[in-house]
């Protein structure tokens, strides 16, 4: 692993990717943060070596690296999920090439579904912790020591420090953010109503299919992380609605707006 992400970074290097100061991840239907980069460099994922391939049409599998608010900034625009068949260290394998390309923070975003129905569609949630479901773990293998610590302590997942920055900023500029709990599935198929009342009784207060594996990675070396939810539908086990992919992401789009204030007002204070 440590030679496929060593033979990446020195082709993004060569591409002129060279001093990252913040790594993003664009969630679904979360792409128009790209809008506000002022765009120095951006490669498809085919054209990168080791790069696993965004295979899901509203993903645009690109790499963007360019500037925000007097940062250097990279950014995917388009994510990995395992029900795409990826491993989870290649889902991850992203985050490590950025770290060691030099970034010292990282974002991430996300759509999900409101277990807690005091969360109304299209709000946003701050991830405080998560819960993960996937069955697997982007740490299982053989231990390389470049990476940090095989036994990896997630008592603190998401960084205090970043979410109380976000707190701070979304009242600032009137942004209702929730705070609360991620659950994270394998996907693709959306829960029963069964699973829905399940996940309420662990407390969990979105369901999606991503960011565990990522934020995993991320605490193991060492980069603070802060991630959040755009809430796209409402998972009321006793009034459940059919699920559009096309609403989904239509109501990805408009809360995205608040999403961008929040991630632009907190890299330019990083």
């Amino acid at each position: 692993m440590i030679e496929l992400v060593n033979e990446t970074v020195d082709f993004l290097r060569k591409e002129g990717i060279t001093k990252p100061e913040v790594g993003i991840i664009l969630g679904t239907g979360l792409g128009k943060l790209v809008d506000e980069i002022k765009i120095e460099k951006s490669i498809d994922y085919r054209m990168i070596p080791n790069f696993p391939i965004a295979t899901i049409e509203f993903h645009k599998g690109k790499l963007i690296y360019g500037e925000i608010k007097g940062k250097k900034v990279i950014a995917m625009q388009g994510r990995f999920h395992y029900y795409e068949g990826y491993s989870l260290s290649e889902i991850t394998f992203p985050v490590r090439v950025m770290k060691f390309l030099g970034i010292k923070y990282i974002l991430i975003s996300n759509a999900g579904g409101a277990i807690n129905l005091d969360y109304k569609k299209g709000s946003l949630m701050l991830l405080d912790d998560h819960i993960n479901m996937i069955p697997d773990s982007p740490l299982r293998g053989k231990e390389c020591r470049e990476f940090g610590s095989r036994f990896v302590d997630l008592s603190q997942p998401y960084s205090k420090i970043l979410n109380e920055k976000l707190l701070v900023i979304a009242k600032e500029k009137n942004i209702l953010l929730h705070k609360g709990i991620y659950i994270a599935m394998a996907g693709p198929q959306l829960e029963t109503r069964a699973e829905y009342r399940f996940f309420r009784s662990t407390g969990a207060d979105v369901v999606g299919m991503s960011t565990a594996p990522e934020v995993i990675v991320a605490n193991q070396m060492n980069i603070p992380c802060a991630a959040i939810s755009v809430i796209t539908d409402e998972c009321d086990p006793d009034d459940l609605k059919e699920v559009k992919i096309s609403e989904i992401l239509a109501i990805a789009g408009k809360a995205e707006i608040g999403l961008i204030e929040l991630f632009l007002s907190l890299i330019e204070g990083l």
